[in-house]
């Protein structure tokens, strides 16, 4: 190949395409991108198929994913806990209370949450001065050989205390509370947690079993105020 015939070929290849050509491949690549467009990202990403192809590829499953339920913790009527790891999931939702009464000098009381073992609870009480106290639990129905009727978890003498329970047997669980001064004492608990009821016993031995209420009864949170615009 002769040095003119190397010349005529660069330049051939230097000659920028035609006007007509850039807009047929301008043209073509708009085509293809509209088709990409209407079949495969439309239906992929916000679920809009107008040819139902992406139908039919399954890309409408993309943007809208079917969503597969999975099944409650079956209910026996009581609040145990099925523990999947960390994780102790209920067959119903938690429940809360808040308790207040006076004890007059030397009374006492018993509150206490019937619970299922497992399930957990959490807890804050205070006393407007110090009483005698005694958080314990104690066992519902027969008592296996050697397992003691009554446990205690915490026996102090106290003004306040908060904390969490898992209830390490079925049965009642919560306060023994003595005022032993002349003076009458506050006493309020709050709590929530996977309980049926809850039961007070007082000095005369007489009982009284509270309803308690369901989380979804918390009042919702108050809207913020809005701030004002700057001056």
């Amino acid at each position: 190949m002769t040095h003119n015939q190397e010349r005529s070929i660069t330049a051939d290849a230097l000659v920028p395409p035609s006007i007509g050509t850039l807009a047929r491949t301008t043209a073509a690549a708009m085509a293809v991108a509209a088709l990409l467009l209407v079949t495969c990202v439309l239906p992929a990403e916000y679920g809009l198929d107008p040819t139902g192809i992406g139908r039919r590829l399954g890309l409408t499953e993309i943007a809208s994913p079917t969503v597969r339920v999975a099944e409650p913790v079956p209910s026996d009527g009581s609040l145990v806990p099925v523990q999947n790891g960390p994780v102790g999931a209920y067959p119903a939702e938690f429940k809360f209370d808040v308790f207040e009464i006076v004890l007059a000098p030397y009374e006492y009381i018993e509150y206490k949450y019937q619970m299922e073992k497992g399930a957990a609870m959490l807890y804050s009480w205070q006393a407007t001065t110090g009483v005698i106290h005694d958080f314990h639990g104690e066992r519902t129905g027969a008592v296996a050989d050697g397992a003691p009727e009554a446990e205690s978890y915490d026996k102090q003498d106290r003004q306040k205390a908060s904390g969490s329970l898992t209830a390490p047997f079925t049965g009642i669980h919560g306060w023994y509370w003595e005022n032993p001064g002349g003076s009458p004492v506050t006493i309020r608990v709050t709590s929530s947690g996977y309980y049926a009821s809850a039961v007070e016993i007082h000095s005369d031995h007489t009982r009284r079993v509270h309803t308690l209420r369901q989380a979804n009864a918390l009042p919702l949170a108050p809207e913020p105020p809005a701030t004002a615009g700057r001056q």
